[in-house]
């Protein structure tokens, strides 16, 4: 992703995120790479550079309003997202070219009367009027409560709080138990950027005790390996949220062999419920395998034969995680969705590996796009 100085070369469409260091703007930063643009990213609020912020707008194809407030006092959350608005449709004012299209992440809150609710509103307001001066078309997304991978706990949204605690050994409580309307980052992201317009079809209705119930369901069968059901989609994106915070806490699952003269026996998968499909490969020494990553897919690696190292590294951060793996001691690792990933043969034989995906694949829709670890 091209810096604040929108400095970057690059043939892909341009897209300008404001908010994209946040939770959902990593979510949308994916979806954007995924389908081929270049997310670019303006920083509003303190220390905004109106000239910058109108080359970037310039230049780019569309723009995507994420920046916002929802923590801290009244009249800062009030003045904050209302500054924040007001900077953009300066920056819009001053641009040599206009975007094609401006796109709002509003909320369902702006209906409401809470100083927060206001101010998305407000800001809503402020951005149609600017847009409409100059010809772009604005869209004003209402999106519900967000959930998904790397969420914040305490701060992006319940689900956040109880993977963190859940994965973690915690205790979760619950305060109230009321009803939620979710959607997962990836969905709302695909509202964002124009993939889909169907908000109702993908959004879920359940109670703050269910989302606990199903978490801890979906831990306990995961302790030992096992794949819940995650048929449903919402369950398969609350599977993979949850274990994007188990990750740390396990990176690898250890498989038990079994070996006696005959040879040697390991389980791979067990999978409760739902389509998938397995496949393998053999790599000769010093040869990768992958070198991209999923936004939706469960995928799971484990080395049959020989020695190896999966590769796995966040989309947009520069840490990679090594595995060592071995067929002598097999280990199933997860793909984490959204982490670019490979496999390398460090050994000096044939290398067998398998391969498990919770779907059938679909060279129309495979849910793998080229990234370097």
């Amino acid at each position: 992703m091209t810096d604040q100085r929108g400095d970057a070369a690059s043939s892909r469409p341009r897209i300008v995120v404001t908010g994209a260091g946040g939770f959902l703007g990593w979510h949308v930063r994916a979806a954007l790479v995924s389908e081929g643009f270049e997310p670019v990213a303006l920083g509003l609020g303190e220390g905004f550079d109106l000239s910058r912020a109108a080359r970037m707008v310039s230049s780019a194809q569309s723009v995507i309003h994420l920046a916002g407030m929802n923590r801290g006092t009244d009249p800062e959350v009030h003045d904050g997202n209302i500054l924040f608005a007001r900077q953009l449709s300066d920056a819009l004012a001053l641009a040599d070219s206009s975007p094609r299209s401006l796109v709002y992440a509003n909320s369902v809150q702006a209906d409401n009367d809470s100083p927060y609710g206001r101010s998305k509103r407000a800001a809503g307001d402020l951005l149609a009027a600017e847009t409409g001066l100059r010809g772009v078309v604005f869209r004003d997304v209402l999106l519900p409560n967000i959930f998904g991978e790397h969420g914040r706990p305490f701060y992006n949204s319940v689900v956040a709080t109880f993977c963190h605690l859940v994965a973690t050994g915690g205790s979760p409580t619950i305060d109230q138990d009321r009803s939620l309307t979710l959607l997962h980052a990836q969905n709302a992201a695909d509202l964002l950027i124009g993939t889909t317009e169907d908000l109702t079809a993908m959004t879920r209705e359940i109670t703050v005790s269910g989302v606990l119930e199903s978490i801890q369901g979906m831990a306990a069968r995961y302790a030992g390996g096992d794949v819940p059901d995650i048929t449903d989609p919402f369950d398969r994106d609350l599977f993979n949220t949850y274990r994007s915070f188990l990750f740390d806490v396990r990176p690898a699952i250890p498989l038990r062999r079994h070996a006696d003269a005959r040879g040697s026996f390991f389980e791979i998968v067990r999978s409760h419920g739902g389509q998938g499909q397995s496949s393998f490969s053999t790599t000769v020494p010093g040869i990768s395998r992958g070198d991209h990553f999923h936004r939706r897919k469960v995928e799971r690696f484990t080395v049959l034969s020989g020695e190896a190292v999966i590769s796995i590294r966040r989309l947009f951060g520069d840490e990679t995680v090594e595995i060592p793996v071995s067929g002598a001691e097999p280990v199933a690792v997860d793909m984490p969705t959204m982490w670019s990933h490979k496999i390398t043969n460090t050994g000096s034989s044939e290398l067998y590996t398998s391969f498990w995906a919770n779907d059938v694949f679909d060279p129309a829709s495979p849910d793998t796009f080229p990234e370097a670890v």
